[in-house]
């Protein structure tokens, strides 16, 4: 007869051996460092081309370029190893791949910035490679410092009124200051003083992506309140629209004293796109792309830049001489490149004015053709998916709102310059992420992904194991109803119905 069976738990038996341990969780850093190696390797045969087609001699230069790159690129990757190891893989790459292709783009445009001197007689200029270098150290400097003190972005929250409070000073203070402090070919953007500029619009974008993220987080009630629905739309409450009118405001002002219509168009499209994405209601899209055309109007009819810039889209050889000669010669240079391009180092992008910060579009798709401006599209829309999959991936709606603004800023950016570079809207005047020169756009820039990476990593890091909390003491077992409770389980269910009878029988007796 066989032996009867333990009597089940209700617990899943364990194996003989007992349970494997849970593998660690992936964090992906080995490979995000050798899709860094990638782009070292892709920037560096870059830098070789370059020197190969103008007929330079491979010199020191080349190398020292090459190595500071990988040198702070390498000292980034071990600050997310440190202290952001679970961060998207992908993120940091990008970037690299990006500012190195620009640094490449510098550096050639130094070197036709350098031959048209000598033919002309004329000194030649300091080569602004290198200093694309050093504001890339110090975009690291910034990047890995926010990475050590930012430890939780949701700190960020507790201050979004007072760091929207600096954003607005800093995209001000510039329309206060004289025209010989702060005006470049006639935009009021920028802080010059002696041996020193700053750009602090840059900043100011940043700063009030965080404010916003905030106060739709803070006063969601206010903008999710029910209102009239037009054609199939839920349109936003009279008294509720007062967020969107003052950013409305803030943009037309920026338009009209600062004469930045880049910036005014950056901040006002991003805000518009929290809206929608903090409320799901598509009747703030419709009032703001209402407000949108209002403010063209007006700016179009009371300003003469904006007529100007209008004029110059639509009827680009018309002043071929005067205000349209850099878009004509963009779309020349886009022509000349046709769908492989003239090859890195063998067109004439020196030839468009502002190659190196507005219109470095161009000078990739002439000497890189149509297939590598697509690669370098493709690369900022990896970017701006992981940057909304993060936005998903995130758990509180202040991160949510944090990843998505910072990712569509970069998505509005990119969609803003090169439509102005292809006569698709009207120029801006804005730069490129991570590749046009400029001090900055660069730090500006590494910061918003130091803060996309902060983001990225909460989201994908593994939940933290919570301990079994105390049992209260009124649950407590005592040490007599424990020893109770091992007697009766010793007891066979035979002996232990005996025992009840018997004490059954004498209580009845």
């Amino acid at each position: 007869m066989s032996a009867p069976a333990p009597p089940s738990t209700g617990a899943f038996p364990s194996p003989p051996g007992g349970f494997a341990p849970a593998p660690p969780p992936s964090t992906r850093r080995n490979v995000e460092l050798l899709l860094l190696g990638c782009a070292a390797v892709i920037t560096t045969v870059s830098l070789i081309l370059v020197e190969a087609s103008q007929e330079q001699e491979i010199t020191w230069e080349i190398a020292k370029l090459g190595a500071a790159y990988l040198a702070l690129f390498g000292v980034a990757h071990l600050a997310v190893r440190r202290f952001a190891p679970f961060a998207d893989p992908l993120l940091l790459p990008i970037v690299a791949l990006l500012n190195g292709l620009g640094l490449v783009l510098i550096h050639r445009l130094d070197l036709a910035e350098a031959q048209d001197a000598a033919f002309a007689s004329l000194p030649i200029p300091s080569p602004d490679a290198n200093q694309q270098v050093l504001w890339t150290g110090l975009g690291m400097v910034v990047f890995m410092g926010l990475l050590i003190v930012l430890r939780d972005y949701r700190s960020l929250a507790r201050y979004a009124y007072t760091l929207g409070l600096i954003g607005l000073v800093a995209l001000a203070v510039p329309a206060f200051l004289p025209d010989r402090y702060s005006q470049v070919n006639g935009a009021k953007i920028w802080i010059r003083l002696t041996g020193f500029s700053i750009q602090p619009g840059e900043f100011a974008k940043i700063l009030l992506i965080i404010f916003f993220a905030g106060i739709l987080v803070a006063k969601r009630d206010m903008f999710t309140g029910a209102g009239k629905h037009v054609f199939g739309m839920e349109l936003p409450r009279m008294r509720d629209m007062g967020p969107i009118l003052v950013v409305w405001a803030v943009s037309v002002g920026v338009l009209v004293v600062e004469k930045d219509l880049g910036t005014s168009l950056l901040i006002y499209c991003t805000v518009l796109c929290m809206l929608y994405i903090a409320t799901e209601r598509v009747g703030w899209v419709a009032v703001g792309v209402v407000l949108l055309g209002i403010g063209f109007v007006f700016a179009y009819n009371f300003f003469a830049v904006v007529r100007v810039r209008t004029s110059t889209w639509l009827h680009p050889f018309a002043d071929y001489s005067n205000t349209g000669y850099q878009i004509s010669q963009s779309l020349f240079g886009l022509a000349t490149g046709g769908l492989a391009g003239t090859g890195l180092g063998s067109g004439r992008p020196s030839q468009v004015p502002f190659a190196k910060t507005d219109f470095i579009v161009s000078a990739i798709g002439e000497e890189l053709g149509l297939i590598g401006l697509a690669a370098l599209l493709m690369l900022f829309c990896v970017f701006v998916i992981r940057g909304i999959r993060t936005a998903l991936a995130i758990r509180d709606s202040f991160g949510k709102l944090l990843a998505a603004g910072l990712a569509f800023t970069v998505a509005i950016q990119v969609f803003v310059v090169v439509g102005g570079v292809t006569k698709l809207i009207p120029l801006t005047g804005l730069t490129t992420p991570f590749m046009s020169y400029g001090g900055s756009s660069l730090l500006a820039n590494y910061a918003l992904v130091a803060l996309l990476i902060r983001v990225s990593d909460a989201a994908r890091a593994p939940a933290p194991v919570r301990k079994r909390a105390p049992e209260p003491i009124v649950d407590a077992p005592t040490e007599l109803l424990s020893k109770a409770t091992e007697v009766t389980r010793k007891l066979e269910p035979a002996d232990l119905l005996r025992k009840t009878l018997r004490k059954t029988k004498g209580g009845a007796a």
